[in-house]
C-alpha cells in the first residue's frame, strides 16, 4: 500500500532500505520516544523491522520526503492491531526533518487509509515528556482520553508515563453530509 501527499511518499519498507532506515532512526532522541524500538539501535534491528510480515489491516510505511532532489527517508508511520482489539497509530520522524509538519501530513494520509481499510477508530499515546507528539495527534483529530498509563519503552528500558488519545474516523460519506452547503 502506497500513499502520496504534496511533499511525501509513503511506501512499505524493503530490505534494501536497511541502511537508510538505520541511519534515520539511530538517534537516542528518537528511540527514547518509541515503545518498541530498542536502544542502542543496531543495523540488525532495522533488518528485523523490515522483515516483519505484512498485514493488510495493520500496514506500516516508510515516509520519504520528496521535496528536493531524490526522495530521502524521513521517518516511519503505521497502524497496528493491539491485543485488546483497538488499532494504534504510531510514528517517528528523523531529526533532520523535525518541525516541517511531516508527521501531521503523513498522519492524514494514514487516517484516510485506515478509513479505507474499514477501521472505525484509532488510539495513540505519547510519553509525557514528548508534548510535540501530543500536538501532532491533536492536529490529526485525536482527543485525550483523560488517562495516563505506564507504558514500557524498550529504548529507555523502563515504564514511562504516557497520555492516551483516541480518534473516531468519520466515513467519507458522513463527512460530506456534515459539510454545510455553500450559499
Amino acid at each position: 500500500m502506497f500513499a502520496v501527499t504534496p511533499r511525501l511518499l509513503l511506501r512499505p519498507g524493503w530490505p534494501e532500505d536497511t541502511e537508510d532506515l538505520f541511519a534515520a532512526i539511530n538517534d537516542e532522541s528518537i528511540v527514547r520516544n518509541l515503545a518498541r524500538a530498542p536502544w542502542p539501535y543496531r543495523p540488525e534491528d532495522a533488518r528485523q523491522f523490515l522483515a516483519l510480515p505484512d498485514d493488510i489491516a495493520s500496514p506500516r510505511w516508510l515516509i520519504f520526503s520528496r521535496t528536493q532532489g531524490a526522495p530521502e527517508l524521513a521517518g516511519c508511520i503505521g497502524i497496528d492491531s493491539r491485543d485488546d482489539g483497538t488499532v494504534e497509530l504510531g510514528y517517528w520522524i528523523s531529526r533532520p526533518f523535525w518541525g516541517r509538519g511531516y508527521a501531521t501530513e503523513a498522519g492524514h494520509a494514514v487516517l484516510q487509509n485506515a478509513r479505507t481499510l474499514g477501521h472505525k477508530s484509532l488510539v495513540a499515546s505519547h510519553f509525557i515528556d514528548n508534548p510535540v507528539s501530543g500536538s501532532v495527534l491533536r492536529k490529526l483529530g485525536f482527543e485525550p482520553t483523560g488517562r495516563t498509563v505506564g507504558l514500557f519503552s524498550r529504548g529507555r528500558n523502563r515504564d514511562v508515563q504516557a497520555i492516551e488519545f483516541s480518534c473516531v474516523l468519520e466515513d467519507e460519506q458522513e463527512s460530506e453530509a456534515m459539510r454545510p452547503l455553500a450559499a
